[in-house]
């Protein structure tokens, strides 16, 4: 099973996603947005399966320091050029594997798609 993780290595959920994995010595590529940019086609195929709602971090500071124009009636398209603009506004962290796509690290639906 071939697993692609996303994210930024300084997150704590990200380092707490990579460490579950490497204690259930699952073997993954690690795409970091910071040096590696975040895929326009990526962003809207993870937006068309899972919604804006789940993809796009509101709680972040990153988001919080938008200005109100950009923070307002966010579609698909929009979410897509505003988290390719600012990737750590990507809800984090996201990872394609071969049943799917997990976003956010919960544990019990890793254990569940990973088993």
């Amino acid at each position: 099973m071939t697993i692609h993780f996303y994210g930024i290595p300084n997150c704590d959920t990200v380092k707490k996603a990579r460490k579950w994995l490497d204690a259930q010595s699952l073997e993954y590529v690690f795409h970091d947005y910071k040096k590696e940019g975040a895929d326009p086609a990526k962003l809207a195929s993870w937006i068309e399966s899972q919604g804006v709602d789940v993809v796009l971090n509101r709680r972040g500071t990153t988001f919080r320091k938008l200005s109100d124009e950009d923070k307002a009636d966010i579609d698909a398209a929009k979410a897509v050029t505003l988290l390719q603009e600012h990737p750590s506004m990507i809800k984090r962290p996201v990872v394609e594997y071969t049943g799917g796509i997990l976003i956010g690290f919960k544990e019990d639906a890793w254990s569940a798609a990973f088993s």
